[in-house]
Formats: C-alpha cells, structure tokens, sequence
C-alpha cells in the first residue's frame, strides 16, 4: 500500500507540473488573442470615421435580443455616457475578448464585452481645430504616472477586463468621472489585469488626412 501511495503522488506530481505550464500557455493565448483583437478594434475605429466624419457614440443597451444591442446609440455628445461598450456590430469586429462569455438576457453578466469611452467633441463631425470636450481623458499607470499628455488627450479608449472578468483600478465603474476621466494601463499584476488601448488625436487625424478626408 505504501508503494502503491509513493506511486500515485509521483504521478500526481508529474501531473500538476504538466498542467501548470498548459494553463499558462492558454492564458499567453488569450492574451496575445486579445490584443491582436485590440488592434483590428482600433484600426475599424479609424476606418469608421474615415467614412462618417466622426467616432461613433459606446452601445449602452443590456437586452441581448434588443435590435439595437451591439450597435452605437443615436447620440452620445450632449451628456457623458456612462462608459458603454463597444459598438462592435457598427464596427464589424469581433464581440468579446478571448476570456468572454456570450450573453443570452438583460440579467446575464457582462463578460469580456469590450468598454469603450469616445471624447463627446469626436462623436459628432470634427475638424483640424476639434479640441478635447470636458471628458479630458487621461492614462496613468498605478504609480499615478500620466502616460497621455495633458495637451493631446485620448479621444477614445476601449479595454479588456482581462483574465478575471473585472475592471480594475481606475478602469473600475465605480471609479467612473463624467468629466476629466481618468483611466488605467499597466503591466499585468496580481491586482491589475486588464489590457487598455487609446486613439490620440495625432493618429487619427494623421490617417484622416491621408484619406482625404481632412482637412
């Protein structure tokens, strides 16, 4: 019996160092999936308003089955929205991160839907002299460091919730400001995973030029 035991702890041991690394790996590919899904989701924001003129407004419905669930809503420059989700239908990109679970009624979780936050003034038609609205986003990392610039703002920023589903840090609704929104990129941590991108008004304006479509 001792025997028999030893034997099942080694394989037991044997194991557990090969799944570790397995689920590792899984994780590396979600991630890595993610942020290759990030980039396709910039670059559609940018095609977007190549064709329209201007960023569309976050998607703010709950109903699964709503007509309008997955599309940008009517209007978003009035008033902040509150955060919102990325129009991902407007955009023809794909609907959730690689860790999301896709919802089945108004009461299901949000998990692993894309957020998204597009500075009011660039949700309507802008020009070369569009400046930033009272949203004044900004970027820190969890030291504080500010890693936008207070003169050129983010004019969108969308993020992934990352491997446990949950906003972190400034990214975390209840850390949600109407005004001067401040938001959160890192590296990953023990209480940070979530993978944050932004468009600046350079970029943006730089590919609409390019397309003839500015000034």
């Amino acid at each position: 019996m001792i025997e028999l035991a030893v034997a099942v702890l080694v394989i037991a041991l044997l194991l557990g160092s090969i799944l570790v690394p397995l689920n590792t790996q899984i994780e590396q590919r979600r991630t890595s999936d993610t942020r290759k899904a990030m980039d396709e989701i910039r670059e559609a924001l940018i095609g977007f308003a190549i064709i329209n003129g201007r960023l569309p407004c976050p998607d703010t419905d709950s109903d699964p089955a709503a007509a309008g669930y997955g599309l940008e809503e009517a209007a978003c420059s009035a008033d902040p929205v509150t955060e919102g989700y990325l129009p991902w239908k407007s955009l023809g990109v794909a609907e959730m991160d690689a860790w999301g679970i896709r919802r089945t009624a108004v009461g299901s979780l949000r998990i692993g839907d894309w957020r998204y936050r597009v500075d009011r003034n660039f949700a309507v038609a802008f020009t070369l002299a569009t400046g930033f609205s009272a949203d004044a986003l900004t970027v820190r990392n969890s030291a504080g460091t500010a890693l936008t610039s207070s003169t050129e703002r983010p004019v969108a920023i969308i993020f992934s919730a990352g491997a446990n589903t949950a906003a972190d840090g400034q990214n975390a609704l209840a850390s949600f400001e109407p005004t001067s929104g401040i938001y959160q990129a890192d590296v990953p941590s023990s209480t940070f995973d979530d993978i944050l991108i932004w468009i600046s008004r350079p970029i943006l304006f730089n590919r609409m030029v390019a397309a003839g479509k500015l000034p």
